[in-house]
């Protein structure tokens, strides 16, 4: 790299300023994930607390009364 595209690229940081740039990012990532963790405990202790309702289900194709069709035209 010349000297006209080393100053377009822009100054270069010290390895101790981009390791802080990186530390602080990853320490926002990990804050936003353990905040999500959180959401999702509270969520998971709510449903805890309900009971679990049964859902109607369709009819198995056994319980279905016979027709005359067959299904062969």
């Amino acid at each position: 790299m010349d000297d006209s595209e080393q100053k377009s690229a822009g100054p270069i940081e010290p390895a101790s300023e981009l390791l802080e740039v990186t530390t602080h990012s990853a320490v926002s990532n990990l804050l936003d994930v353990a905040a999500q963790l959180a959401g999702l405990a509270e969520d998971l202790k709510a449903l805890s607390s309900r009971p679990i309702e049964p859902r109607p289900t369709l009819a198995e194709p056994d319980d279905q009364p016979e027709s005359d069709f067959s299904g062969i035209i």
